[in-house]
């Protein structure tokens, strides 16, 4: 009885070994950085510093963009501010009738005749 508890014993411990084996060749393949998730791992790594980059600039061209509009839009005040100063004194001076030229057929010419 002793003999077949050692040859199961055994078994096992070869059966044990085995799957250690196994694993630990599956491990170092899953963890390897130029292939499975390693490599993905410093894939996305690389994208997301790439990304953080991309958002800095572009968070920089709207600052930029936001404060360009803000000088054209408080130019633009300004110079509608002065447009309607110019429109309300337009007010002050006198209106005058505009002549209209005479048509064609009420147009009479006068000659002048030299002495």
């Amino acid at each position: 009885m002793n003999f077949i508890a050692d040859l199961f014993l055994a078994a096992g411990a070869f059966g044990a070994g085995i799957y250690c084996f196994v694993l630990s060749r599956r491990l170092n393949q899953l963890t390897n950085l130029e292939s499975g998730v390693g490599n993905a791992v410093t894939t996305l790594a690389k994208q997301v510093d790439d990304l953080e980059k991309a958002v800095d600039m572009a968070q920089n061209g709207a600052e930029n963009s936001s404060r360009s509009l803000q000088e054209i839009t408080t130019k633009a005040e300004q110079t509608a501010l002065r447009l309607e100063l110019l429109l309300a004194s337009m007010h002050d001076f006198p209106s005058e009738k505009v002549q209209q030229p005479a048509s064609d057929a009420t147009f009479v010419r006068h000659r002048v005749v030299s002495r």
